[in-house]
């Protein structure tokens, strides 16, 4: 279904712009626009959406032939892979676009960031995601956990997947949960406290899954920690280092981010929680010796994450946010490994957990 409606979306671009052709017609195409004046906080959701202004875009138009051209190619590239069942990553979607223009010096992009920003602007046009495209990112998620999946045809359990757990694709859409067997989902940002809890079992002792994704969740992470929680109503709980940016790190994951908001509804979990790192935690356990000193950049970013909507009216936010500034310092989630190399599995965790000690 899924694959015939991305084929339906292509078809109907096509079709509207050989009708401009050949009618004489300027071919244009209207693209939503990806800035800070046209993405909304929608309260009632708890999430970032994209508003309704649309950038219209001229093939006879010096300013917009280029970008014009590479998402037709863009679009094109795609109707190839969607009919032939096949995917390409980012990286060779970019190789598979970048050509010199015939009797030209012009190469068609010069550069990947050109060839992605016109497949996000094809997602906008078609309503279709990177995915249903057939275009994938790099694999950056690890995972463990009592859950059995179906992946390309293939029967995984990710309890047994060893030490690396099981590394998961760009592209999780056609994945199928055939048993789930779990009480929550813990997220870290540091593929390193991944290792530290799928070495000492949390996943079996805790009954739940661990998912890393080595900072900023990717799309494919995001997507899969989103299905689990919708589909089988498994808490998510956040676990980062106590600085702005993992505290950034939480609000993308809870609400969405600017870039990606019009896939928000894909991607974001209003009911994700923080479990840590506090600064009450940074207290409590007695890491203050594990402070790292700010720098200016520090302080922008939590001047600025401090002030965002969903923020600024949460009084308990608004602490930590001000604790912060006070200390001016961050601590790593390294630090808790001070108070044993275990403290985070067999102590941290389990007493935050039953005590449910989280920031929402």
């Amino acid at each position: 279904m899924k694959k015939k409606e991305t084929e339906e979306s292509l078809k109907k671009l096509g079709k509207k712009l050989a009708t401009e052709i050949s009618k004489g017609e300027n071919p244009s195409l209207e693209v939503p626009i990806r800035t800070l004046s046209n993405i909304k906080y929608d309260p009632h959701h708890k999430m970032i959406k994209m508003g309704s202004n649309v950038a219209t875009r001229y093939f006879f138009n010096v300013g917009h032939v280029r970008k014009f051209v590479q998402t037709v190619e863009a679009a094109a590239l795609a109707k190839e892979l969607n009919g032939m069942g096949k995917h390409l990553s980012l990286r060779e979607a970019f190789y598979r676009m970048k050509r010199t223009l015939p009797d030209s010096n012009i190469n068609l992009v010069d550069e990947q960031e050109e060839s992605n920003e016109a497949i996000e602007d094809l997602e906008l046009i078609t309503d279709t995601s990177r995915e249903q495209l057939h275009i994938n990112a790099n694999k950056m998620g690890s995972v463990a956990g009592k859950i059995v999946i179906e992946d390309g045809g293939d029967i995984i359990d990710w309890s047994k997947m060893g030490s690396g757990g099981y590394s998961l694709p760009s592209n999780v859409e056609d994945i199928i949960f055939k048993k789930v067997n779990a009480k929550f989902i813990i997220y870290m940002e540091k593929a390193a406290e991944w290792e530290r809890l799928n070495e000492d079992r949390v996943w079996e002792k805790l009954d739940c899954v661990i998912i890393s994704s080595q900072g900023q969740a990717t799309r494919g992470v995001r997507r899969i920690l989103q299905r689990l929680h919708l589909e089988h109503r498994l808490p998510v709980y956040v676990l980062v280092d106590n600085d702005p940016w993992g505290f950034y790190i939480y609000s993308v994951l809870k609400f969405g981010s600017i870039s990606l908001a019009h896939i928000s509804e894909k991607l974001a979990i209003p009911d994700a929680k923080l479990i840590g790192l506090t600064v009450d935690d940074v207290i409590k356990y007695d890491l203050k010796k594990h402070l790292i000193k700010f720098e200016d950049v520090d302080f922008k970013r939590l001047e600025q994450i401090s002030n965002y909507e969903w923020f600024k009216n949460s009084k308990e936010w608004q602490r930590q946010f001000k604790m912060m500034k006070e200390m001016k310092s961050k601590v790593e989630l390294a630090a808790l490994s001070s108070k044993g190399i275990t403290f985070i599995s067999d102590t941290y965790l389990p007493e935050k957990i039953k005590k449910k000690d989280f920031l929402d």
